[in-house]
């Protein structure tokens, strides 16, 4: 793609927020080090605080210095930081707006950019429909001779509902086509890495199945409370915070079929058929197969009603009803103050029959294919091996483990910044289309609906642990357990 086609003015709504600060404008630099950004670029960044446009290039130095995975060249921060502006409006007002209008316009002729914009919605939920249909009503939406495109942050709607009515507002302004649904685990090297793992080598495509694999394990554990953010948790909570979005994107790319080229319908079309072929969770499958759990202390946070019953964390049991995984057990686990941070997805396979070996060594482990997304990126497998040395044979697992970003040499780009760029570009390969966030959300409303009929006993873990003992149960019932590899 030429670089006169990248051109662009992006505009943030939420420019002195903490996904600015510590996301957006170091991956801008980021993208800018590593010359990438185009020529023709310009950046608006809109909030309701007092600030002069010095002040708030200076803010962002400091962002930059803290959370850019490069240093700072003064000479390319210079060139960026001079493209970076900043107004200050209240969303709900058509003032700001015009004012913005004209703006943009003298951006254009001084810049060349040529019309494109990215508008980046960094704000509460509650803004978007607001700001969408501002820009249309002042003429910042025509997609005619230019392009405009529109970057939404999760969470997208509190249920099915809510979602429906939230992107009808948006395409009814932007058509699906341009708009951006940012989830940013999909950003994510090893993220990306997992189709390629799975289609470019050809030991693990025959035995991607249920005649092969036993389980899979999908795991993404902070170590972290809710920090700062008790207002938006206790609205949303692990399910809708985690699971509606990022789980289940682990669990698509995991369990998806070849899709017949790698465009981003094709990609996307699989991912679907994926969610539409999730078992239907009854309320006697959510007693049974779902467990929630809230670790002790949460409701002493900050904005967090001291009789709280917001879940903190999250396990199930899933299975995908159609014919390549068929009875294979699919477990989902995420939880805030667990022992480790990690995001990584466990496929095991099936133990060998009960001959040979498996005679004597009852305690055999079975064979992982481990794929760490988070902190590591990178992937395991672990098979058995003969200890060396004369005398009987003793047998042990070992592991055959690749890190990409275990050497300080590898960088890897952080998720914004491929995230960024693919908008720039008009790729949406890496972002959520309607139909996968309608049927997420399908999946997610019958489990919080047969919770809305139940009070929980919460607190129920400590800050430390794996979460409730209900847990662990859910996999040891089956004669399974949880991998923290």
């Amino acid at each position: 793609m030429k670089d006169k086609d990248l051109s662009n003015v992006m505009v943030i709504f939420g420019g002195t927020g903490d996904l600015t600060h510590k996301k957006l404008m170091p991956a801008l630099y980021n993208l800018r080090y590593q010359n990438i950004l185009p020529e023709n670029f310009a950046v608006v960044a809109i909030g309701r605080r007092d600030k002069t446009e010095e002040e708030y290039r200076n803010e962002m130095l400091e962002s930059v210095k803290t959370y850019s995975r490069f240093d700072i060249d003064e000479k390319i921060w210079q060139d960026l930081s001079s493209r970076i502006f900043y107004k200050r409006f209240d969303f709900n007002y058509d003032n700001g707006y015009m004012e913005l209008s004209y703006f943009l316009d003298e951006l254009d002729r001084k810049y060349n950019t040529q019309g494109n914009r990215v508008y980046y919605l960094a704000v509460a939920p509650e803004y978007f429909g607001i700001i969408v249909e501002k820009l249309y009503r002042h003429g910042m939406v025509s997609n005619e001779t230019s392009w405009q495109r529109v970057v939404i942050e999760k969470p997208f709607g509190e249920n099915l509902e809510s979602a429906r009515k939230l992107n009808k507002m948006i395409t009814d302004v932007f058509t699906e086509r341009n708009t951006y649904r940012i989830d940013h685990y999909l950003g994510k090297e090893m993220l990306q890495n997992i189709m390629v793992i799975r289609f470019a080598n050809v030991f693990f495509e025959p035995v991607w199945n249920r005649r092969y694999i036993d389980n899979v394990q999908i795991s993404s554990n902070e170590t972290v409370g809710i920090e700062n953010r008790g207002g938006y948790y206790e609205k949303a909570g692990a399910l809708r915070d985690m699971v509606q979005n990022h789980m289940m994107q682990l669990l698509t790319l995991t369990a998806m079929e070849p899709p017949v080229n790698l465009d981003t319908e094709s990609i996307r079309d699989e991912k679907v058929k994926v969610l539409k072929s999730l078992e239907i969770m009854t309320p006697e499958l959510v007693e049974k197969n779902v467990v929630r759990g809230q670790y002790v202390g949460y409701r002493q946070e900050e904005k967090v009603s001291p009789t709280s019953n917001t879940e903190t964390f999250v396990a199930l049991k899933v299975h995908i009803e159609n014919f390549r995984w068929a009875g294979v057990p699919f477990y989902i686990r995420t939880g805030k103050r667990m022992p480790e941070k990690s995001t990584q997805i466990v496929i095991q396979f099936k133990p060998l029959p009960g001959i040979l070996y498996f005679k004597e060594y009852k305690n055999l482990l079975p064979n992982l294919l481990v794929i760490k997304i988070q902190p590591e990126e990178g992937v395991k497998l672990q098979f058995n091996a003969k200890v060396p040395g004369a005398g009987d044979i003793t047998i042990e697992p070992v592991n055959m483990d690749f890190c990409q970003n275990c050497q300080i040499s590898n960088n890897s780009p952080e998720a914004y910044e491929r995230l960024l760029f693919d908008v720039m570009r008009g790729d949406s390969t890496l972002f959520t289309r309607w139909d996968e966030v309608e049927y997420s959300w399908r999946f997610v409303d019958a489990i919080a609906k047969a919770w809305a009929e139940k009070t929980p006993d919460f607190p129920n873990y400590y800050p430390g642990t794996w979460g409730p003992s209900e847990a662990e149960e859910l996999l040891r019932r089956d004669g399974r357990m949880w991998w923290n590899v």
